[in-house]
């Protein structure tokens, strides 16, 4: 977003892949706008476009499982939450190219570091997870042959697995050799695709999300930053209906420019499998620019019971939660906003130790409305794994069917030193400067005028007194007397002219 977020980041995850300002409107559209926010090596914009001038940290909340052994038993879960463990983002824009049809293609690459002094706590903590693996090849066990699942016991046994297990907070961010991983490797690879390690961010450090083509906005400005295409494709096939296959929006780096308050800020998130939309919440003022903040509605994560359009991305629990499984080769994962926050209360209340709040999970976007770049952000959303006891599969134990949350993550950025200077200074000030210099010239050239009528009144005046000056006669003389009177007095309209007869 991107010049400040890329907000197709709200969905990033690894391996498995009282008082409101009234809005004003939007000043008009003008080219000079127009021409330094599209996409084009000439524009103000495109070098904020190319590198975000921005500092991005991602911070990582993981869900300590406390009584793990009390789980298996069909205990309810209590967890902890550790963290932040904070990572400094980096992206570039790589393979740039443009088209003849008013698009531009391109990759963005993405790396991660941590940062020790913003965190709390080291890569090297423990922390106590379910085992993703061990669950998720359970639950796509869950309609097969009993003697499949007998197997598969034997298996995890052999391989010493667990339903939990405790592994450090660098390894199940950025992967972990385990006997598991290599046997899914060699002969299961359809089922994820591991090799050799697994993570759950193991796939976006050092990567991309894809080709991504977007309008230039050159030809069309009310295009730009709309996705044309992403890897090729229009829409998607991962969902059961037209509606949530579609690719809406940017790339969740910038909007099209001159927003209302009417505006929907949509975007496409690879990693989510789907296009996202949020909505106009009030006016605000980031480090004296004026922006517009955008929110997720209640209704993003909603299902199809509580919100129909969402049916698509159905099977669906509880409302809150967005089933990926049929995007993440069947492991039950789900997407939601932190702590359950917007999502029924049950699927809070059956996990100890949560508390969803508006201050701490909420996300939101701050968009300068005529330019449509990002100035600051705070987008958060949970990872979570839906558990529960397989027959057949011993490890599975007695677990009560519950969506357990693996970890959130918050993602920041804003604006700052000579960028947010450069772009108040070109994209703020000088504008008004001009809107306002126009009124400037307006009145100077009345006034300019007002001083040529007078000036060519006053010609006429000394035209008529030379005139009157070179007559001879008693005529003229009175003449003469009687214009000096007019001026000492308040003629009736025309005095002069009946004056200029005689």
């Amino acid at each position: 977003m991107e010049t400040a977020v890329d907000a197709k980041a709200l969905a990033r995850w690894g391996g498995t892949r009282g008082l409101t300002v009234r809005p004003r409107a939007c000043p008009a559209q003008s080219p000079w706008h127009q021409g330094n926010v599209r996409i084009d090596p000439s524009s103000l914009a495109f070098g904020m476009w190319k590198d975000i001038p921005v500092p991005f940290y991602m911070s990582v909340y993981f869900f300590d499982v406390a009584n793990p052994d009390e789980i298996l038993q069909g205990g309810v879960p209590q967890v902890r939450e550790r963290g932040p463990y904070v990572y400094r983002q980096f992206r570039e824009k790589r393979n740039i190219s443009f088209h003849n049809n008013d698009t531009v293609s391109f990759r963005e690459h993405c790396t991660f570091r941590f940062q020790p002094e913003r965190s709390r706590g080291s890569e090297s903590d423990y922390i106590m997870l379910p085992n993703i693996l061990v669950m998720a090849a359970s639950a796509m066990m869950e309609y097969r042959p009993m003697s499949l699942k007998l197997i598969m016991t034997l298996a995890f046994s052999t391989l010493g697995q667990r339903a939990f297990m405790n592994r450090t907070v660098g390894q199940i961010m950025w992967g972990y050799e385990d006997p598991l991983v290599h046997l899914i490797s060699k002969y299961f690879p359809e089922m994820f695709p591991v090799q050799g390690k697994f993570g759950l961010f193991l796939g976006l450090n050092d990567s991309d999300s894809g080709l991504f083509t977007v309008f230039t906005g050159v030809k069309n400005p009310r295009r730009i930053h709309m996705v044309d295409k992403w890897n090729g494709l229009s829409k998607l096939n991962f969902w059961h209906s037209d509606q949530c296959n579609m690719i809406n929006g940017t790339s969740g780096q910038m909007w099209p420019p001159f927003m209302t308050p009417e505006s929907l800020l949509e975007f496409y998130s690879p990693e989510a499998c789907r296009s996202m939309r949020l909505v106009y919440r009030e006016q605000s003022v980031f480090q004296g620019i004026p922006t517009y903040r955008f929110v997720a509605p209640s209704t993003l994560f909603a299902n199809g019971s509580i919100y129909p359009p969402n049916e698509g991305f159905c099977p669906c629990l509880e409302s809150g939660v967005q089933n990926l499984s049929t995007c993440r080769f069947g492991a039950p994962l789900f997407l939601s906003q932190p702590h359950f926050y917007n999502a029924d209360p049950v699927l809070a209340e059956r996990v100890l130790g949560l508390h969803p709040n508006a201050e701490d999970h909420a996300l939101f976007l701050d968009i300068h409305p005529v330019t449509g770049i990002p100035m600051n952000c705070s987008v958060k959303l949970q990872l979570s794994l839906y558990m529960k006891a397989i027959k057949g599969i011993g490890q599975t134990g007695n677990i009560e069917p519950v969506v357990l949350p693996l970890l959130w993550f918050g993602q920041s950025g804003a604006m700052e030193g000579e960028p947010l200077s450069t772009f108040y200074t070109q994209l703020v000030l000088l504008p008004n400067i001009l809107h306002y210099v126009q009124y400037v010239l307006l009145a100077l050239g009345s006034v300019l005028l007002i001083i040529l009528v007078v000036y060519q009144v006053r010609s006429k005046e000394k035209c008529y007194l030379f005139w009157s000056g070179s007559k001879k006669g008693s005529n003229a003389k009175e003449a003469m007397q009687a214009y000096s009177e007019s001026l000492m007095t308040s003629a009736p309209k025309g005095a002069v002219l009946q004056e200029a007869r005689l």
